[in-house]
């Protein structure tokens, strides 16, 4: 665990690391990718949102694993360039997105690094009312909700920089955690 200290200090903390997991939370507050904060999102953090973007930065920087879960792989989006839909039951006219307990099917692109350590198909829990709109640059979309939501993101030409929708910490299904420890050996 990383307290959000001030980002300059962002490149001193990778230098000791082997691998970053950027975490979920509240959205990412809106001033981050130039959007409009939605009055229904969470107050944003920004302290934390300032912080978390410049340790992302710093980790590609580095060439470290990053494994981005919910909130994180906004974060590294972001990082990237890239913006978010800033409340995703508007744009689908849906709460699907957002339900605790609606199970969805993600399908993923097999050769990437996130298909290879899961499969072609995921079943997930992963409630969620943010979304990227515009991915950053060097990111790639793996994995989709049938509606076409990105739900997985990967960082072209980096050892591991893999970013998921859903929360893998919240099943019995640890083989993304395993190839990210394998790519932070």
């Amino acid at each position: 665990m990383l307290p959000p200290i001030a980002p300059s200090s962002a490149g001193d903390y990778v230098s000791g690391l082997r691998g970053v997991v950027l975490a979920g939370g509240a959205e990412l507050g809106a001033d981050t990718y130039n959007g409009e904060q939605d009055a229904r999102a969470d107050e944003p953090q920004p302290h934390r949102d300032r912080f978390e973007l410049a340790l992302a930065k710093a980790a590609i920087r580095a060439d470290l694993p990053v494994l981005a879960i919910g909130r994180g792989m906004h974060v590294l989006n972001v990082a990237q360039g890239g913006t978010l839909i800033p409340w995703l039951p508007d744009v689908l006219d849906s709460d699907r997105h957002s339900e605790p307990d609606g199970p969805h099917v993600i399908q993923v692109s097999v050769t990437s690094k996130l298909g290879k350590a899961v499969g072609d198909r995921v079943e997930v829990s992963a409630p969620h009312r943010q979304s990227v709109r515009r991915l950053g640059t060097g990111l790639l979309a793996v994995a989709w909700a049938e509606d076409q939501i990105v739900e997985g993101i990967e960082l072209q030409g980096h050892r591991f920089g893999v970013g998921v929708q859903w929360h893998p910490e919240r099943g019995t299904d640890n083989r993304l955690f395993d190839a990210f420890i394998e790519a932070a050996r």
